[in-house]
């Protein structure tokens, strides 16, 4: 994993195109059904951990209404800078920015819900993490997860190499050739270790895939 110098370097570098990317047509899909797993209401209060450029936001507020509250969670100045626009854009008062890691977010809860979108596969322990962030639930309050890994579908083979590429293209420093251990396996890795808490702390589980596989949601319900 790169340091979190490196990290906040990198994505903010690249800022511009990782909003082309998150708000690609097709993309927006995903992420609506991400915000509809989470069953919220008008009046709640939900925290999306790792909110990058606020690609995820219009899909949150509008599920929130104007009187409930959306709190993004970045570590990253260049991320926020986008994500704030939005906001003055729209003119939203009940949307919020914290810059902060979101493995140790520095904001209060209890919150309605938690959303993360293609964050746990950067973190060194998503387990942890994701762990954390239940805490942030309220009893019968929900949690999304939305990440990319490689396809185990016979159809998405002949796309795996450009997956595969762009995982190593996408993760910092992404200056390397070879790798000792392959960014692509360590991402499929925090995947799966970031929905065992989801699986053991929560109920009435969802679980969908979408772009042939290579995006999978889960969520679940705090008893």
């Amino acid at each position: 994993m790169p340091d979190v110098s490196t990290a906040q370097a990198f994505y903010g570098r690249w800022a511009r195109l990782y909003d082309a990317i998150a708000t690609f047509p097709g993309v927006g899909s995903w992420r609506e059904a991400a915000a509809r797993s989470l069953d919220l209401s008008a009046g709640d209060t939900v925290i999306e951990m790792g909110c990058g450029t606020g690609a995820n936001l219009p899909s949150l507020r509008e599920r929130v209404g104007p009187d409930g509250t959306v709190v993004g969670v970045d570590f990253t100045r260049g991320m926020l800078n986008r994500a704030a626009s939005r906001i003055a854009r729209e003119g939203w008062t009940n949307v919020h920015l914290v810059h902060g890691d979101a493995t140790r977010p520095p904001i209060e809860g209890p919150a309605d819900a938690v959303l993360a979108s293609f964050v746990v596969g950067m973190l060194a322990d998503p387990a942890a993490a994701v762990d954390g962030w239940l805490d942030f639930v309220a009893p019968r309050g929900r949690i999304a997860l939305l990440d990319a890994t490689r396809s185990s579908r016979a159809s998405a083979q002949p796309l795996d190499a450009a997956f595969r590429l762009f995982v190593a293209a996408s993760t910092p420093p992404a200056t390397r050739l070879r790798y000792a251990n392959p960014p692509w396996e360590s991402l499929d890795e925090r995947v799966a270790a970031a929905r065992r808490p989801l699986a053991d702390r929560t109920v009435d589980h969802t679980h969908e895939t979408f772009g042939l596989g290579f995006v999978r949601l889960s969520s679940g319900r705090l008893p």
